[in-house]
């Protein structure tokens, strides 16, 4: 699967130092590996999913959105189905920041 990150994702991995970038690129290639390797959320973020990696012992969150199980259900080629990454960071705010994302986006 492809990645398709979402702008908060991607500037928050222009400004990390190189070692936390690498770690976050591996984290990526696991969860387009196995998209359910996250845990799926519910309420607010019903359809968000959350992937947790530690890097110099803080633990950061990815939210992401997999593709939807209806086009799996139909036989849809999954290599060319892109899995959304909204955000990344620490456990601070996090929720809260990722939510006022979704709403701005609609």
């Amino acid at each position: 699967m492809q990645p398709n990150y979402k702008r908060p994702f991607s500037q928050y991995v222009k400004k990390a130092h190189k070692p936390l970038r690498l770690a976050i690129e591996d984290a990526v290639e696991e969860v387009c590996a196995d998209p359910e390797i996250g845990e799926a959320k519910i309420g607010d973020l019903a359809g968000i999913w959350v992937y947790k990696f530690k890097f110099n012992r803080q633990e950061y969150l990815m939210a992401y959105r997999p593709p939807s199980e209806t086009l799996r259900e139909q036989g849809a080629d999954i290599e060319l189905l892109l899995i959304d990454f909204y955000q990344i960071g620490s456990h601070e705010r996090f929720y809260d920041e990722l939510k006022q994302y979704l709403k701005s986006e609609g």
